[in-house]
């Protein structure tokens, strides 16, 4: 017949004192109190494994592992020998998981994530989505396992960034925050992707587009580009006239390579894989773009060939030729004409856009094309973007006279290939 052990009480346990050797204060169910010489007191429990050998399992110790959560690991350890499973076992199993959790930290799965997807985007938003991560969102629950955080975590995150004024800069690290929740969730690595449904929480992004002047604006812009050139350097200088005259994205420009362009022909045609949409990872579009180059434009190209046409870029950068011009090269040049906040590259595509329609009287779709834009009409988007081809090189021209009718001389001086 078993022995019949009488469950301990509360003060039994806590008055336990230490020997000098080890001994155990029985509970029942196989669970006991070993209290050591040195005064801790242990939690353990007494089983037998399948194969009949002897084991015990650790449950902590008092008073951190009261009496009533040791009694309730003995419980659900017996529950697992009812079902024939190890405790033990299921314990270290249990360990593992846990371990595995703790070690899929945030900033861990944000860089699985964002190499993931370096193949699909630019460089530079590469660069600046790992920047904006490693300044504002791995220092507040980066080290943090991805399962263990909440809406708190990150709304204080945010915050942080709110608290500088940055509110759109908050309110594109939530989406990236977001997306690097649902790769874990799709690794297998459950999570509550508290990001994705914060919509209330952040304060409104300043509504808006970027900064571009006026038609009316023109005259003293362009009184202010040429009062500015011996300040700029000769090939940033170029830069801004082609923008304003071909009003293309200023990264199709700045990292356009010679090859893309005939000076003897006058022609420049980007291959699509450069295009803003020819890069998109679903149905990309795969139109080249026509530039058409007005006279002033092949002018300025050809200048441009006198100084950099060894190189592989219009525009190389000045520390090293094997890469383009920086992007912020056009914005360090108008805040040096005194147009920060003003005019930006994304600037001009907005004034030709207004302007050419407004004052030259072309058509909304010829200038469209011309920007490179997507069609939003699918039946519009079916035809090729050569179609207004001979329309565009005619309005280009015009553009350009217009600019130099607007600067009470030539946009491109006799004497800008000599300046120093």
């Amino acid at each position: 017949m078993p022995k019949i052990v009488n469950p301990l009480t509360d003060a039994q346990v806590k008055n336990a004192k230490p020997k000098d050797k080890p001994y155990k204060l029985f509970d029942g169910g196989g669970l006991y109190l070993e209290v050591m010489p040195t005064g801790s007191k242990l939690w353990r429990m007494k089983f037998r494994q399948m194969t009949g050998k002897e084991s015990r399992l650790a449950f902590g110790s008092y008073p951190e592992v009261g009496i009533g959560q040791a009694r309730e690991q003995r419980t659900a350890a017996r529950k697992l020998k009812v079902t024939d499973t190890d405790p033990a076992q299921a314990k270290r199993e249990k360990a593992r998981i846990a371990k595995d959790k703790a070690a899929q930290t945030f900033e861990k799965l944000a860089r699985e994530w964002h190499t993931n997807k370096l193949s699909t985007w630019r460089e530079s938003t590469a660069k600046d989505t790992l920047r904006r991560l490693e300044c504002d969102i791995f220092p507040q629950i980066g080290a943090m396992p991805i399962a263990s955080i909440t809406h708190q975590h990150i709304i204080a995150a945010l915050r942080k960034i709110e608290e500088r004024g940055a509110n759109e800069i908050a309110h594109r690290l939530k989406a990236i925050c977001a997306r690097v929740f649902s790769y874990a969730n799709q690794q297998g690595i459950e999570n509550r992707n508290p990001a994705a449904d914060l919509k209330d929480v952040l304060k409104p992004a300043p509504a808006g587009h970027f900064a571009a002047i006026t038609a009316d604006e023109l005259p003293t812009f362009l009184a202010a580009m040429n009062k500015n050139d011996a300040r700029l350097f000769k090939p940033t200088r170029i830069a801004v006239r082609l923008m304003m005259l071909l009003f293309i994205r200023t990264s199709e420009l700045i990292e356009t390579p010679w090859s893309e362009i005939d000076l003897e022909a006058g022609e420049w045609v980007i291959p699509w894989q450069r295009m803003k949409r020819g890069k998109l990872t679903v149905n990309p579009d795969k139109t080249n773009h026509h530039v058409c180059l007005s006279a002033q434009a092949l002018e300025l190209l050809r200048e441009l060939h006198t100084l950099t046409g060894g190189g592989k870029y219009l525009f190389p950068n000045q520390r090293d030729h094997e890469k383009p011009m920086s992007n912020g090269a056009i914005l360090m040049a108008l805040r040096r004409m005194g147009y920060q906040n003003k005019m930006t590259g994304h600037g001009f595509r907005a004034l030709a856009m207004s302007t050419i329609k407004e004052k030259l009287g072309y058509r909304h779709e010829v200038v469209d094309r011309q920007l490179a834009h997507a069609q939003k009409d699918k039946v519009a988007s079916a035809y090729d973007r050569a179609t207004f081809l001979a329309e565009r090189k005619k309005m280009m021209q015009e553009w350009a006279d217009y600019l130099d009718a607007a600067v009470g001389g030539k946009v491109v001086s006799e004497l800008f290939g000599k300046a120093a």
